[in-house]
């Protein structure tokens, strides 16, 4: 049985959930300007052009495109060139300087006053075309490389990629903001289990997800736990205005586990009652992808709360669910 939790508190519960609106769910600048230089003399060396980087930061322009083919055993090398300073992350395109030379990433330039690496200002703004050039011939790793990812992209690629890889942090899949808890996809279960106690976990392939006090006020989710198949799936059950003055029910079920993993399974999700019934049937989502984005797309079991009243028993809604392998 699933009930909602006290407005504030950590998604979860046996009917974990939220009520009353909010969803739960110094020195060292030589060296720097000697690297940035050294960069874009091996970008205009290898592509045949001669020109120099101004010590000062101004733009260079004399940099052209350098042919991924001239940079074998090179590439690490000048790829380290890029590291920001701040999160170690790397500087790309747009790639702007401080009037010493020096380079960090737009992300943490926009948190900064000065100059991390000689405390100089970062204003005026001051583009290193040639750092640019160099960068667009280069290969980068993907932020996660120390969770396990192989790939190394373009840096027009690499953001994209980044938001989808499969060895980013897994966050805290119960709905809401609540919980900042982020891990690994193998410490998911044990969080759970320790932080939010109070959620339920029923055993095999076919269970009623009972949800009490639907008429509950205000925007209100209900989640629990199915053990089937040696993996776990999350079953959440959301009530929210989607749309101003009309409140909704969103029904979903995710996987504890990898989008890949989550292709080899289908849920089906039923509503039964007074000679009536609403089925639901779709692949499970991975916790990657989280529940927000199926509410958006509408990508899950939808009904208003009419529809929810024919089904429902003295204001508790019984929902069967169905796991199936592919």
């Amino acid at each position: 049985m699933s009930r909602p939790s006290s407005a504030g508190g950590a998604a979860g519960g046996l009917g974990a959930g939220k009520a009353g609106g909010s969803k739960h769910g110094g020195s060292g600048g030589t060296t720097a300007s000697s690297a940035a230089a050294a960069a874009a003399a091996a970008a205009a060396a290898a592509a045949g052009v001669s020109g120099s980087v101004a010590g000062s930061g101004s733009v260079t322009a004399a940099a052209v495109a350098l042919p991924t083919a001239t940079l074998p055993g090179q590439s690490a090398e000048l790829t380290a060139l890029f590291e920001c300073p701040v999160c170690f992350d790397y500087v790309l395109p747009p790639i702007l300087q401080c009037q010493a030379g020096h380079l960090v990433c737009n992300q943490c330039r926009q948190k900064l006053s000065c100059c991390p690496t000689c405390r100089g200002p970062l204003t005026p703004s001051i583009r290193n075309l040639a750092m640019e050039k160099v960068a667009s011939t280069l290969p980068f790793p993907c932020k996660y490389a120390s969770a396990g990812c192989l790939l190394s992209l373009h840096h027009t690629e690499k953001p994209e990629h980044e938001e989808v890889c499969e060895f980013r942090p897994y966050t805290c899949p119960c709905p809401g903001a609540s919980c900042k808890w982020q891990g690994s996809l193998e410490a998911v279960m044990p969080h759970l289990m320790h932080a939010h106690k109070s959620i339920t976990t029923l055993q095999g392939e076919d269970i009623v997800f009972l949800a009490t006090d639907i008429n509950l006020p205000g925007a209100v989710d209900w989640v629990m736990m199915q053990s089937c198949f040696g993996h776990h799936f999350m079953l959440v059950l959301e009530k929210q205005e989607k749309y101003e003055g009309h409140q909704q029910f969103f029904a979903i079920v995710l996987l504890i586990g990898t989008r890949k993993q989550a292709e080899n399974f289908a849920y089906r999700l039923e509503l039964n009652g007074n000679r009536r019934r609403l089925t639901w049937e779709a692949t499970p989502r991975s916790i990657h992808d989280g529940v927000a984005a199926a509410i958006m797309n509408s990508d899950c079991l939808v009904f208003d709360t009419s529809i929810a009243h024919l089904f429902a028993d003295n204001g508790n809604l019984g929902i069967n669910v169905t796991i199936s392998m592919c």
